[in-house]
């Protein structure tokens, strides 16, 4: 007979998947994916084509979440078909294929639980995310560059879309600083855990002597937050005044009331406008200054708030997150969680996930300020 007996770990899985499924609230995302077809299908979306990539975007995210859900339901619906096979035909090979979908649930269940940690207000916006190379001079620049690396082959893994937006490459070797876009769900959430000072110590090829040598990369993200066009002005937001024109002028521009002061009551911004004829067209000129000025102003919100997420990291010692050591022996270890492995050639080659998870779980359990 079969030794085949893990009613409980597939029961300990459907309750998981059952808080996962009513976190991720499955009936809403069916109807925002529906709403977005229906957008998407709209036949002037083009038009505007900012727009058109935001819904296509956020209704091609939608679809992979409801889509991941669906695989996982329907792999622990098979999982417990092959346990029947198993138990009902006595066939070896049927156990050893459920044992190896068990561990495999297992591990996907267990990174889909991770998300449903980020629920932060920017954690479901894509990530921009800096490098720096800091303190070790070339062996910085090349560190630097090693994690740039690191984090296109995770992207690359996951099937991310990445957009390198700026690279600045140092004289000897490697990288001063790049900066690339991660767009996916939870993006930001996920790499934000990543945000710090990384350490790496190795014996230094580019030292003749061979000498061990210890360098330092920063690594900064930031929620890529909308940036809107245009400025909608609520009436009831503006105070307009009329006065006369000041100065020399045209027919009828200083004999009357045609000279436009908004006020925009919330931020106590002015804008005036008397050089056009008619009080209609200076409204629509004062108008036109105001939003471009609140625009302006938001951009410059907009900013702080990133400026608040990234904080400030100086890439030295004193304030590493994760240790990259390559000898005297090898190890992995981020010093927020003690995660570690002692395999650092495979987490340079993107295996980033462990550490990612231990990340979103420390941060949910610290104190906060």
């Amino acid at each position: 007979m079969i030794d085949l007996d893990i009613s409980e770990q597939i029961a300990a899985l459907r309750a998981t998947f059952g808080d996962i499924r009513a976190v991720v609230d499955v009936d809403r995302l069916r109807t925002d994916i529906a709403e977005l077809s229906d957008r998407a299908g709209e036949p002037d979306l083009w038009d505007d084509t900012e727009r058109a990539q935001e819904v296509t975007s956020a209704l091609s995210h939608r679809q992979s979440e409801l889509a991941r859900i669906e695989s996982i339901e329907s792999r622990l619906d098979d999982l417990e078909v092959l346990v029947e096979l198993a138990h009902g035909e006595d066939d070896q090979e049927s156990a050893d294929e459920a044992l190896l979908e068990l561990a495999g649930l297992q591990k996907v269940l267990g990174e889909l639980e991770v998300h449903t940690l980020l629920n932060g207000e920017f954690d479901e916006r894509p990530a921009v995310v800096t490098i720096r190379s800091g303190a070790g001079g070339v062996d910085a620049a090349d560190f630097a560059e090693m994690l740039l690396r690191m984090y296109m082959r995770w992207a690359e893994q996951h099937n991310y879309a990445v957009k390198v937006l700026d690279v600045g490459y140092a004289e000897e070797a490697g990288i001063k600083s790049a900066t690339f876009e991660v767009d996916a769900p939870y993006a930001f959430g996920t790499l934000s855990v990543e945000a710090g000072t990384h350490r790496l110590v190795r014996m230094s090829p580019f030292n003749s002597a061979g000498k061990r040598q210890t360098s330092f990369a920063a690594v900064e993200v930031v929620p890529l937050i909308e940036q809107t066009e245009s400025v909608e002005i609520p009436d009831n937001d503006i105070r307009v005044d009329v006065f006369r024109s000041s100065g020399p002028g045209g027919q009828s521009v200083n004999t009357t009331d045609s000279a436009v002061r908004i006020t925009h009551l919330p931020t106590g911004t002015v804008v005036s406008c008397q050089n056009e004829k008619s009080q209609i067209q200076n409204r629509a000129a004062a108008m036109r200054v105001l939003q471009s000025r609140l625009l302006l102003i938001q951009r410059e919100q907009e900013a702080a708030t990133k400026k608040e997420f990234a904080g400030v990291i100086t890439a030295s010692w004193g304030d590493q997150m994760r240790s990259y050591v390559l000898a005297p022996y090898q190890m992995v270890k981020d010093l927020r969680t003690n995660y570690e492995v002692n395999n650092p050639s495979q987490v340079f080659d993107g295996d980033l996930d462990g550490f990612i998870a231990a990340g979103i779980r420390w941060r949910k359990q610290a104190p906060q300020d």
